[in-house]
């Protein structure tokens, strides 16, 4: 049998550590130390502001081009109570890009908490703790997505932004925030004690919202039925949900459409046939085409 590769997989940690990095270097290359202290004390001390790129995972200065986090905006809009046009204006590159490629790209391939959790998968396995593999429905992050946008306008403040583990390492750099590490810490614990990935398959608000543009994409997972095997690795390795691929696998869909899936390509690094692989195709092309699929099918991909 063909052994396994980890190509994908380095691919994205490579991204995500890059990611983490960028964020975190900006305020520290502007002078600014740990917890918020500036270093030197008399020659003039440079802001973030100052730099060609600056920010968090929240909103970010590019140059001249401000991008801004769309579920922040939403959270915003709801707090205040009011639309600004400027928040759609920032917005909208954020969107176009994930709304292109596969919104969940970015919980595979940006999100720092997946980074994260991947080592402690990787901790779990080897202290030989076993924890359930589905705690919560997958559809949960989608009402939790609501909740926070209606929780935002009753409190008037931007609720998951407020204890957002996203920025958590750049929140503590910049700020000396705790906040964050604190909710990503009880995210560890959740996920060495609980139930496997279930921040990211079920609770995390900001998943739930890419999950509702997640089937969109141009950017899939296509599989060769004749090379597969149904071995059920890739299940296993799937970070998203084990169940998104059992269309492909066993009801004869060609691509994984779920809109949860991260495109991360674990289940593509895990299939020793080399069954599984990157393609891309036509926005929308999986919202109009379900002509092989019975509406048990349906039911299935959308969960």
């Amino acid at each position: 049998m063909k052994r396994a590769n980890a190509s994908c997989t380095r691919a994205r940690r490579a991204v995500q550590i890059l990611v983490a990095a960028l964020f975190v270097a900006s305020p520290l290359a502007a002078g600014r130390a740990l917890f918020g202290t500036a270093q030197g004390a008399e020659a003039p001390t440079g802001v973030p502001a100052d730099l060609p790129f600056w920010g968090t995972l929240t909103s970010s200065q590019v140059g001249p081009v401000t991008l801004l986090d769309p579920f922040a905006a939403a959270q915003a809009m709801a707090a205040s109570l009011s639309f600004d046009p400027a928040w759609l204006v920032a917005a909208a590159p954020v969107i176009a890009f994930y709304g292109l490629v596969r919104a969940r790209a970015f919980c595979g391939w940006v999100c720092p908490v997946n980074l994260v959790l991947e080592l402690v998968d990787a901790l779990r396995r080897k202290l030989r703790i076993d924890v359930a593999e589905r705690t919560v429905p997958r559809r949960a992050k989608m009402g939790a997505a609501l909740g926070v946008v209606a929780g935002s306008a009753l409190v008037g403040i931007p609720l998951f932004e407020a204890v957002s583990p996203l920025s958590a390492l750049n929140k503590l750099v910049v700020v000396g925030s705790l906040v964050g590490a604190i909710a990503l810490a009880l995210i560890v614990a959740a996920e060495l004690l609980w139930g496997h990935r279930v921040w990211c398959r079920s609770l995390c608000p900001l998943g739930g919202f890419y999950q509702a543009l997640g089937r969109i994409g141009v950017v899939r997972i296509a599989i060769d039925e004749r090379a597969c095997t149904r071995c059920g690795r890739c299940k296993k390795a799937c970070l998203a949900d084990p169940e998104i691929l059992d269309p492909a696998i066993y009801r004869g869909r060609r691509t994984i459409d779920a809109g949860d899936c991260m495109v991360c390509g674990a289940c593509i690094d895990a299939c020793p046939e080399r069954a599984l692989r990157y393609t891309a195709a036509a926005p929308c092309s999986n919202l109009l085409d379900f002509s092989t699929l019975s509406a048990a099918n349906d039911k299935e991909v959308s969960r």
